[in-house]
């Protein structure tokens, strides 16, 4: 090409932004995103042990049972959203299905009469809990797969994820903090539950639906799907066979990649896990992560109505969590295009482990000052949360370069795979904190009083074992060593 042809061609598509229309669509989906992610983790462990009488191991069980369904069903739905890109040209059936799926079953999971008992109150929730996260799971795997197939470009991935988390940072203040507020409204715990859960899984339902739209646009505008010889994901199935052997050609798509049968598609999802060394780091890290904060999550409540001694603080906890979070998340991004992703999200981490280990002197001396460590720990949530969701499009932005596009779909089912079951081990790990400090359940209107040890169970649950997650979560991205180098090239 000519020196006046080079000056004349349109940009790369590294070189161009990203639609307004679209950043905004992708990042309204983490309303619903974030809603399911905030309030189940915050109210539903409580919900059982405090509401329909069920003990607090039982609770914790029932809560993991959900998140290792997801562990076995998220690479299926994985390998399937590959396959609709392929055969279709867009992810969006998947998740059309899910938008519509998940109201309904969500708000039978806060449906529960109490006069049932504790034994059928524990099956109904699991029952409905179970179908809400597989409906879940339809949006949420393809979901985040789109990034990587929306714009080529280091930086572009790290805006779009950022006003991404902007807007889960804004989903996780108004579910963490007006959910309870719903809770109380009709001063009836049972009917109160009920309101909760059908104006918030509604509301999560039309978050997830308008995000649909980004997967529709991304169809034509996969810059990461195509091959060198221009095909993309779309006909790269019938590339593949064409230009299999030709090394000037680029990589190619394997039929493999999208699945066949349960079998087929558990291997498209262990062999991305397998495969690539950045993403099995980077998946660590944010288990590790989830782990902590989905502890913290679930032992808000508890910390709100047995160290605070207000049921209504946990509205205040979010508050100052999320508050801080909803500005500081642009600036996460601002400093990572200057400092590295990588080097940003390390020092997000460090914060955040600083501060909620700071929270543990509540054991002796509860008092308003706890929110100040915990809008310090709101933060580095944000940047958390924002920097390593940008990674991982670059993560798999990076194996396609070296083993050929199509597999998104596969890395995005074992990454919601590892996400679901961190938040999970969180609320397991607390509920038998809980069980052996000997925590007393109750059912509605009833009233008891729990022992001191229970008390100091619940605080370390709020700050210094989280903190250690985050420690070690730190070792495990060490070993973290794409550079930007590695993605724009």
């Amino acid at each position: 090409m000519s020196n006046e042809a080079r000056r004349t061609a349109a940009p790369p598509a590294s070189d161009r932004p990203l639609p307004r229309r679209t950043v905004a669509q992708y990042a309204i989906g983490s309303l619903g995103t974030g809603g399911f992610g905030t309030l189940p983790g915050l109210v539903l462990t409580y919900y059982l042990t405090d509401s329909l009488g069920v003990t607090a191991l039982l609770a914790g069980i029932i809560v993991s049972a959900s998140k290792i369904w997801d562990v076995i069903v998220d690479p299926v739905i994985g390998a399937l959203t590959d396959r609709d890109l392929a055969r279709r040209g867009t992810r969006r059936r998947l998740m059309l299905v899910g938008s519509l799926a998940l109201p309904v079953f969500f708000a039978l999971t806060f449906a529960v009469p109490p006069a049932l008992g504790p034994a059928v109150g524990a099956v109904w929730v699991l029952v409905a809990f179970l179908l809400t996260a597989t409906a879940f799971s339809l949006f949420q795997v393809p979901y985040i797969a789109l990034p990587a197939e929306l714009t080529d470009s280091y930086d572009a991935r790290t805006t779009l994820l950022t006003w991404r988390v902007v807007v889960l940072t804004f989903a996780i203040l108004l579910f963490g903090a007006g959910g309870p507020m719903l809770r109380s409204i009709t001063g009836d715990p049972t009917t109160g539950y009920l309101v909760m859960g059908i104006v918030a899984g509604v509301t999560i339902g039309v978050g997830m639906l308008i995000a649909t739209g980004a997967a529709r646009r991304a169809h034509g505008t996969r810059p990461t799907m195509q091959t060198a010889a221009g095909a993309t994901a779309t006909n790269a199935a019938i590339v593949a066979h064409e230009v299999a052997g030709d090394p000037e050609r680029g990589p190619t798509v394997e039929p493999s990649a999208f699945g066949s049968g349960i079998r087929g598609n558990f291997r498209a999802a262990f062999d991305a896990l397998r495969r690539s060394q950045p993403f099995r780091v980077l998946l660590g890290t944010f288990l590790l992560q989830a782990l902590a904060t989905g502890m913290m999550l679930a032992g808000a409540q508890y910390f709100a109505t047995w160290v605070l001694r207000s049921e209504d603080a946990v509205t205040l906890l979010f508050v100052a969590l999320i508050a801080p979070a909803l500005i500081a998340a642009p600036a996460w991004g601002w400093l990572a295009r200057r400092r590295g992703k990588e080097a940003t999200f390390a020092w997000a981490s460090i914060i955040y482990a600083v501060a909620a280990a700071a929270i543990v002197a509540a054991a002796w001396a509860p008092g308003a000052w706890v929110y100040a460590p915990v809008a310090v720990a709101g933060v580095a949530y944000a940047g958390m949360q924002s920097l390593p969701m940008a990674m991982l499009p670059d993560v798999i932005a990076h194996d396609a370069a070296r083993h050929g596009p199509g597999r998104a779909g596969a890395f995005g089912g074992v990454w919601t795979a590892g996400e679901t079951t961190g938040f999970a081990l969180g609320a397991t790990v607390l509920s038998v904190v809980l069980a052996v400090t000997g925590y007393v359940s109750s059912t509605a209107f009833e009233s008891v009083t729990q022992p001191d040890a229970a008390v100091t169970g619940i605080v370390l649950s709020f700050s210094v074992v989280p903190a250690a997650l985050i420690a070690i979560s730190l070792l495990t991205l060490a070993r973290y060593r794409l550079r930007r180098t590695d993605v724009d090239v």
